[in-house]
């Protein structure tokens, strides 16, 4: 079970609760289609954000598997809305999780998505006791992979064209990380 003390804050991030203020700001990043490109959803109207802001908003602790743990990112100097990042728990018996993130494009290539992922990352694995976490994405995103590598991940699985979305094949890349390498990984970091 985990239900973080929100906000959470990085040296340039705050990561917390969406609220109803959110829909302007969230809508104007997911009804790009450079956003959606990649995701199983299309470019969202302002209904279909609206109702996706509303499992956000109920969706800030992780109580069993089958769960998500949703959050906003906002920079930490203006409080503007930047991306959201979600923590799927899959599985209990086999302490597996996933994460995921959107960004507004106006903010990618300045490392807030690896950032925010790495936050999600030790949610997994100090606060819910994971054994491995995933992300899965396009095998044509390969910005969302260059994250995924930054935060230690290993590429796992190329599967070729196993997914028919938005009237076309497409690959899917499974990247994953063990809590072990995890943290390993950080050890490094601080000694280095």
């Amino acid at each position: 079970m985990l239900k973080p003390a929100l906000p959470l804050q990085t040296d340039r991030l705050v990561l917390r609760a969406f609220t109803a203020a959110d829909l302007g700001p969230l809508h104007a990043y997911h009804s790009l289609p450079e956003v959606t490109r990649y995701l199983y959803v299309d470019v969202t109207d302002l209904d279909q954000t609206r109702k996706s802001l509303e499992q956000k908003i109920a969706s800030t602790a992780l109580l069993d598997e089958g769960q998500s743990l949703r959050l906003a990112v906002e920079l930490r100097e203006s409080g503007e809305l930047v991306g959201d990042v979600v923590l799927f728990w899959h599985s209990r018996e086999h302490r597996q999780g996933e994460i995921g993130f959107v960004f507004d494009p106006a903010h990618h290539g300045r490392g807030y998505a690896t950032e925010a992922a790495r936050v999600l990352l030790e949610l997994g694995f100090d606060g819910l006791g994971l054994h491995r976490i995933t992300g899965r994405l396009d095998g044509r995103n390969t910005a969302s992979a260059g994250v995924l590598e930054r935060l230690g991940m290993r590429r796992e699985a190329h599967l070729v064209e196993n997914e028919f979305v938005k009237g076309e094949w497409t690959d899917e890349m499974i990247y994953a990380v063990l809590r072990r390498e995890w943290l390993g990984n950080r050890q490094s970091e601080v000694a280095g």
